[in-house]
């Protein structure tokens, strides 16, 4: 592993194409030290097997992605979700993550109450923060961009998601920094300051936003470098409120890398960060 790479964390979804198994092994050939995992795709191929491959490979897995999804009105519908979000903190334990990544719901069908959703939020987070908490794992309330809050994220800005992690301890809910998502809001800076003051910045992620959007926009993240993003002031910005040294994910959510050779993509991947991030 060079010094550039030290604080370099493939984020899973990037290179999806990959199978566990390979990202591990194209992880130890390129130097990649850290991983940012799914849930999905390691309850596949088993989180304790999931578990033991990557602990054997010397890897650090920086973040599990994802629980949250904790708008619902229906009482069977909220149960579901907080027994789905503590079975994602025992899964996070296995794993040997400290932070689990919360993708906080969208409006119910029917509703238009963005601040009944948003409070919504707050209650289950006040089940579930003591029970991760006790388990050593922080949850870390990730803002989306707000062409997401309808169907995928009430949750917006880095503001709203502060105003939410600050009713709990720092050391149980804090929120990711994603520039994909943050990057337009030009109160994010004192935001991440805020932040980064009360030791909530619980990971930090890298990718590009590139126009014209794709027709399905989920799918719509660049790779860094290929945007309108600064990839090293953000990193600069965290860095100087208290994040330095701690690991940087690339996530990325892109068809036609995902139609690439996934190798291919990861080199790619570490190249970019070293170049534009480091």
């Amino acid at each position: 592993m060079t010094a550039d790479l030290a604080r370099f964390s493939i984020n899973q979804m990037t290179v999806k194409q990959l199978s566990l198994p390979e990202l591990v092994t194209a992880c130890t050939d390129l130097g990649v030290p850290g991983v940012g995992l799914w849930r999905e795709p390691v309850q596949q191929y088993g989180v304790a097997a999931a578990a033991g491959l990557v602990r054997d490979a010397g890897l650090t897995v920086t973040t599990l992605c994802r629980g949250g999804f904790l708008t619902a009105i229906d009482p069977a519908e909220r149960a579901a979700a907080l027994a789905d979000n503590r079975a994602a903190v025992d899964e996070a334990v296995t794993l040997g993550t400290d932070t689990l990544v919360l993708v906080s719901g969208g409006l119910p069908a029917g509703s238009k109450d963005l601040q009944g959703a948003r409070e919504r939020i707050a209650d289950a987070l006040a089940e579930l923060a003591p029970y991760a908490g006790e388990r050593g794992v922080r949850l870390a309330i990730e803002p989306l961009h707000p062409m997401f809050a309808a169907d995928r994220c009430v949750v917006s800005t880095l503001t709203q998601a502060l105003d939410l992690a600050e009713r709990f301890p720092a050391e149980q809910v804090g929120v990711a920094v994603d520039t994909y998502h943050i990057w337009w809001d030009d109160q994010a800076p004192a935001q991440v300051a805020r932040a980064g003051a009360g030791g909530r910045i619980h990971t930090f992620q890298l990718a590009d936003w590139t126009t014209p959007l794709p027709a399905g926009v989920l799918n719509g993240r660049g790779q860094i470098g290929d945007g309108s993003v600064d990839m090293r002031e953000w990193r600069e910005r965290v860095d100087a409120v208290g994040y330095a040294g701690r690991p940087i994910e690339v996530e990325i959510f892109n068809e036609e890398l995902w139609a690439r050779d996934g190798v291919e993509v990861l080199r790619e991947t570490a190249e970019r960060f070293v170049r534009y991030a480091v």
